[in-house]
């Protein structure tokens, strides 16, 4: 009994030890409860879970891969890529690998950047047709993503397409079978994709995006190789990074886990994304300690190896912070702004289609969100700031919010980011619509620390139609 009574102890203080802002006040005040019974009858949660992919970092990691199939007697491999990736030395090294040491495989290169419904049904074509053990993903998140869904249907193939994405869109059913081995091999720093059980797309007849949430889709292995990102055009390192930011800033200010409702009646339905709590909360500090190092060095200078091994490391970081905790409103808004996008065709990106790339349709909004949120958890919105590099002294808590979203527009600005919806084609006429989208993406949204109507949406939309 003295060793219970000592967790019990270390537990209280843990929960003294807590934020004492609104929202976070009661965050780790439940943790331990002698009394409590283990099938939850209570109306919010009481416990979280970790969840990640194995990860192996290091410069020239890539080379291991082949041997890595051939450890696993891997027999036939899916390959998957996009169309200028496949040309580029990531995707050739992989090759080099599995071809040295034999690995059978078969490439699938039409992966869409900013995938769709119709994109991801087709590469889960090409899987269920190929009948392949082993699947290897070398991309960004839009590459990792599709490969996720597509060992994902391919394990499932009765199942129908909107069986596992997330409620109230799709079904959101438990994921049942077994999934086959999956590596990532990331080469954007900004998605975290090769951490986390989230695969995103574009569901084209709503003009939003959704996905799919569970444990069983993370990888078996992400493999960090910062010579990756030595490729990336200096406003895909942008795009990504902001992407890393608001991953970071997002899943530190989100709903407590004991605050989140509904409790699940059995673990399989513990959603991945289950509100801040102690672990996560260390991943994202740190991750927001490199972006502020890092960032604006790894955007100005692809050449500068240590920012951008630097940035490739914060991806992983923020990816295992929200891939636990989630993100709340500017991601929920981020998906019908990429949704719904006109003709914008971002800088820096070899596609053929209009395109709001993610990190930048997530960041636009950030200023409104966080000073509309900053009353809830005020101190962590101040921590935020001064490690961005705000001075505090002087700063009232009242202020917590107008102060984080300063800062953010200073980075922003230093970083030459469009100014605003209306510079990416948006007018205060496309509110309504953009506040619709908003509305089904309830998986992230009601992780925000304050609630919020669709009057405040559209009120944040309309202050983020100009940042400067």
């Amino acid at each position: 009994m003295a060793g219970v009574e000592r967790v019990a102890h270390l537990m209280r203080q843990l929960a003294s030890a807590a934020c004492r802002c609104p929202a976070h006040s009661q965050a780790y005040s439940h943790t331990y409860n002698r009394g409590e019974a283990h099938i939850c009858e209570r109306k919010t949660d009481y416990a979280f879970e970790m969840a990640c992919s194995n990860i192996r970092f290091g410069a020239g990691v890539t080379r291991e891969i082949g041997m890595d199939l051939k450890n696993m007697g891997a027999r036939n491999v899916c390959l998957m890529t996009d169309k200028t990736l496949s040309q580029l030395p990531p995707v050739a090294a992989v090759l080099d690998s599995l071809t040295k040491h034999g690995v059978k495989y078969k490439i699938y290169e039409d992966v869409r950047v900013e995938p769709t419904d119709k994109s991801f049904k087709a590469a889960i074509d090409f899987a269920k047709k190929g009948h392949f053990d082993v699947y290897v993903a070398v991309g960004g998140g839009s590459v990792i993503d599709t490969c996720k869904a597509a060992n994902l249907y391919a394990s499932h193939p009765e199942a129908e397409f909107l069986d596992f994405v997330n409620a109230p869109i799709g079904k959101g059913k438990p994921i049942t079978a077994t999934l086959k081995p999956l590596i990532a091999v990331p080469t954007t720093a900004g998605t975290g994709s090769e951490t986390t059980g989230v695969a995103i797309f574009d569901f084209e007849d709503m003009k939003a995006k959704t996905g799919i949430a569970n444990r069983a889709l993370k990888p078996t292995l992400g493999m960090v190789d910062p010579l990756h990102t030595l490729h990336m055009p200096s406003r895909v390192a942008a795009n990504s990074g902001f992407d890393v930011l608001c991953h970071a800033l997002e899943s530190f200010t989100a709903l407590p886990y004991n605050l989140r409702s509904p409790c699940p009646p059995n673990p399989i339905n513990r959603p991945a994304y289950q509100g801040s709590n102690p672990i996560s909360d260390v991943w994202a500090r740190h991750a927001l300690m490199i972006v502020a190092k890092y960032l604006k060095r790894a955007v100005c200078d692809a050449g500068d190896v240590e920012a951008r091994t630097s940035m490739h490391l914060a991806s992983v970081f923020a990816g295992i912070g929200f891939g636990n905790a989630g993100v709340h409103l500017c991601h929920g808004m981020s998906y019908p702004i990429a949704g719904n996008v006109k003709t914008h065709r971002a800088k820096g990106y070899n596609v053929e289609h209009p395109i709001v790339p993610h990190g930048l349709s997530v960041v636009l909004t950030s200023p409104a969100v966080f000073a509309f949120t900053g009353k809830m958890c005020p101190e962590r919105h101040l921590e935020a700031a001064q490690i961005l590099g705000t001075d505090l002294s002087n700063i009232k808590k009242e202020d917590a919010g107008r102060v984080l979203a300063d800062t953010l527009r200073s980075f922003l600005y230093d970083l030459e980011v469009e100014d605003g919806l209306s510079a990416i084609g948006y007018t205060k006429e496309d509110i309504p619509s953009l506040v619709k989208g908003t509305m089904p993406q309830e998986r992230v949204t009601k992780l925000s620390p304050r609630a919020h109507t669709e009057e405040d949406l559209t009120g944040l939309f309309a202050a983020s139609m100009k940042l400067y």
